[in-house]
Parts: structure tokens; sequence; C-alpha cells
């Protein structure tokens, strides 16, 4: 059985207003290629259509949200109900609760089919996930550039190539002070795609009704 541990170290990150970790191989490579399959070939897909700035459109990316009863999540005029935890799920779930040493009841997973596939500027700030919610994002498949700017100071930017198998952790006050996306390629010629799970908490007595 793998050790529960990443066999390379954690690195810390203090940043003004918040905190990241990084853990650039938690997966090994056998791991990640046969959890990107089983995830891209078994999950209920969808492409949300969302409204941003009062208009609606499909999201660039594909989408599924999975975890315990009742984990419901709402962000972009979506209501999420969660699918069941998959085995594969639940043992991703495990080792990184291992690492991060918290516990999560939900998971969104988003799928980049290639590089023209992105995620725009945003935080994760919603009710639900409370006050300095920790979000632990996994890596599989192709690298893709995670970006962070700070809300206050744009010119404060950080930005990473997350590979596949990589363990990356938001946490402290980083989602009130902080933006993130990951921006599309330029260039789509040798993106391949890349599924990343992002691992949240969701307090269900903080979930909006409506």
């Amino acid at each position: 059985m793998a050790a529960l541990r990443p066999t390379e170290p954690i690195e810390a990150i203090e940043l003004r207003d918040g905190r990241v970790r990084l853990v650039e191989r938690l997966f090994s490579d056998a791991e990640s290629e046969r959890w990107f399959n089983a995830l891209r070939d078994q999950t209920r897909w969808r492409q949300e259509e969302i409204r941003i700035f009062g208009r609606k459109r499909r999201q660039p990316r594909l989408t599924a949200w999975h975890g315990d009863a009742g984990a419901t999540y709402c962000y972009s005029g979506l209501r999420l109900r969660p699918e069941p935890w998959t085995a594969d799920l639940a043992a991703i779930k495990a080792r990184i609760e291992a690492v991060s040493e918290t516990r999560f009841n939900s998971v969104l997973l988003n799928y980049y089919r290639d590089g023209g596939d992105s995620m725009g500027w945003h935080s994760d700030d919603e009710p639900e996930l409370g006050d300095n919610p920790l979000i632990g994002s996994v890596s599989l498949g192709a690298a893709r550039r995670l970006r962070m700017q700070h809300k206050a100071d744009p010119s404060l930017q950080m930005a990473w190539n997350l590979p596949g198998g990589s363990y990356f952790e938001m946490g402290g006050a980083l989602q009130r002070h902080w933006r993130h996306c990951v921006p599309k390629v330029v260039s789509k010629e040798g993106v391949g795609p890349r599924i990343n799970l992002t691992f949240r908490l969701i307090k269900p007595e903080a979930t909006p009704s409506r």
C-alpha cells in the first residue's frame, strides 16, 4: 500500500493575507494516470450555464460535484447538489486529508479538455465555505498555470505551474484577499487534458436556501 505522506517535501509559502502549501509530487505517475483515466471516463461531466455580470454563458470547461449528502454548493447562479463519493474520489480524499490534517466533505471536479478551456478570476468565498476556508487542490494530467492576484493591490501577483500528481492548498484569509484563475493557453498545441479536484468543507447550515 502506498504511503500516505508525500515523497517530496511540503513547500509552505506565507503570503500577505493568506498562505499556500504545495507538494509537487503527492501521487506517483502511475496513480495519477490511473485516476485521471478513471475520472475522465466514469464521471458524469456537465457544461453548466452560469451567470456573469447578469449574462448567462456556458462554462469553458466541464464540471462535476460530489460529496456527502447535504453538501450543496451555490456559486454564479448555480445550485449544485452532490453526487455520491466514488471509490476513486474517496481514496484521493483520504490521501490529501492525511497531508492537510483536515476533513473535507465535498469536491468540485474541473475537466480542462485542452488549452482553450479555462477558469476566470474568482475567489472561493461563498457563505457555505465559512470564514477562511481551506481548499485542497489536486491536479491530474497535463500541467496548467494557476495565477493569483491580491484584490487590494493588483500589482501583487503569484503564479505556479501545477503538474499532474501535485497538491496545492489555499488557506488562512487568502480567499478574502486574493483571487485566482486558470487562464487559456494562447498556443493550444501540445496542451493535453487536465482534471483538477478542489476539495472543500461545506457547512450546510450556511448554504443559501435559494
